[in-house]
């Protein structure tokens, strides 16, 4: 039996993330949770309290909420914030272990920034690319992103139980056309790119999945990019990674068909490379929940406390 147990903190643990953390810890033999009730739970100090009883803190909270308690906790204490506020901020580490040399740069933090669903999705697929000479850094990127309407927190999952079954909420809506998605910043910054890609963001009538996706014109890349290279270079960069599998060149196995929510309720992440010679189309599924969102904060944190990576996942 376990001796020692990490003390977690949750602060913001009545949204859709926090509950999801929460009830993802809660099971564990190796963590306890500090927990605040009542009007506690509205008040910096005794937030700032708690977490700095812990051993980690995670922040799942507003922006301006974030960047309000961050200062009141002790440099010792792990924090992990679920927001977009840090996500590009001096001081913090980003929290994709899948990234090149990333993985020990979380193990050494001590402010890990989780990153973004859509996020996360573009740069698994782009990152590669760039950093391995297949596209330039100042390639015109264009993404878009399928996914489940509970990627818009409690205000959105509640629109659609409500409205779910008329005819707008029935069809996939496009949204942020303005290009001023909040993740913009980080999908620039974490896939090493010039300039920020164009992105369309769509949200539809399911609960969790999602599936990004990035079309490649072969004639803009390196001599000799195509479908066959990109799957083994996808390949080679993920290789042994425990939430990443790779399929290969023109592998659409559900009858040339990509359901975005395949993967609810899992952490991992699948990426399928499809087109020809002169176009390649690279996509990424996963639960905007899991390794989108909590299944992302969880593998971070069991990185900065020793733990095994994959603890308390769904694989």
């Amino acid at each position: 039996m376990r001796e020692m147990k990490h003390r977690v903190f949750i602060d913001g643990s009545a949204g859709t993330t926090g509950l999801r953390i929460h009830e993802r810890l809660s099971g564990r033999e190796d963590i306890e949770i500090v927990t605040l009730t009542g009007e506690a739970r509205k008040q910096p100090a005794a937030r700032a309290e708690a977490a700095n009883s812990a051993d980690a803190a995670f922040l799942c909270l507003p922006d301006a909420a974030a960047r309000e308690i961050v200062p009141l906790i002790e440099k010792r204490v792990t924090v992990l914030d679920t927001s977009t506020a840090h996500r590009t901020a001096e001081g913090w580490t980003y929290g994709l272990p899948e990234l090149t040399g990333q993985r020990e740069k979380i193990r050494a933090a001590k402010r890990i920034a989780v990153p973004g669903c859509h996020a996360t999705g573009f740069i698994v697929l782009g990152r590669p690319m760039v950093e391995l000479g297949w596209a330039p850094a100042d390639y015109p990127f264009c993404a878009h992103s399928v996914t489940g309407y509970s990627g818009g927190g409690k205000s959105m999952i509640a629109d659609y139980e409500e409205n779910g079954g008329d005819a707008e909420h029935q069809s996939p809506r496009q949204y942020a056309l303005g290009q001023t998605h909040k993740h913009l910043p980080e999908m620039q910054a974490a896939a090493g790119l010039a300039y920020p890609p164009a992105f369309n963001p769509i949200v539809s009538g399911f609960y969790s999945g999602m599936a990004v996706t990035i079309a490649l014109h072969t004639r803009l890349c390196k001599a000799g990019f195509g479908p066959e290279a990109a799957a083994e270079a996808l390949r080679e960069y993920y290789r042994d990674e425990p939430l990443i599998t790779v399929h290969p060149a023109g592998e659409t196995p559900e009858n040339g068909f990509l359901p975005a929510n395949t993967l609810s309720g899992r952490d991992g992440l699948e990426i399928f490379v499809c087109g020809h010679q002169e176009q390649v189309i690279l996509l990424s599924r996963f639960d905007n929940l899991g390794k989108g969102s909590s299944g992302a904060a969880l593998q971070c944190m069991n990185l900065a406390l020793g733990e095994p990576e994959t603890a308390g996942l769904a694989l």
